[in-house]
């Protein structure tokens, strides 16, 4: 088995959105076989941790997984530990958004796999 460490990204939308776009940037390491299986395993832990909940003024406050953006392989340590968090308020929540994505495409591309289609 590899330790592989993943940057999960979450947008954070409180109440209509109307606040300086929020994203939630998150290092978890992974134990898998492979470069695959660590891409695989992350996604499902991006999906899985979405939430919703209602927050002290009421307002319904939304984590919605982006994607995967890095993939490294790493030294071991303990399965599905979250590494870092970063809480990242951009202008342009759309643009961040691709960003995101255009890094999880590459990541998809140079794993030689197409493992994502299949999710």
């Amino acid at each position: 088995m590899n330790w592989f460490m993943a940057k999960i990204v979450y947008r954070i939308i409180c109440g209509e959105g109307d606040h300086t776009p929020q994203f939630d940037e998150q290092l978890r390491l992974i134990v898998a076989d492979n470069e695959e299986e660590a891409l695989k395993k992350a996604y499902t832990i991006g999906r899985q941790e979405e939430e919703c909940f209602y927050n002290a003024a009421e307002k319904l406050v939304q984590w919605k997984f982006i994607n995967v953006a890095e993939l490294s392989r790493i030294a071991e340590l303990i399965d599905g530990a979250e590494l870092y968090s970063k809480i990242e308020e951009r202008e342009n929540g759309e643009l961040y958004t691709e960003l995101i994505h255009k890094k999880a495409a590459y990541l998809k591309e140079t794993s030689g796999q197409h493992l994502l289609q299949a999710l």
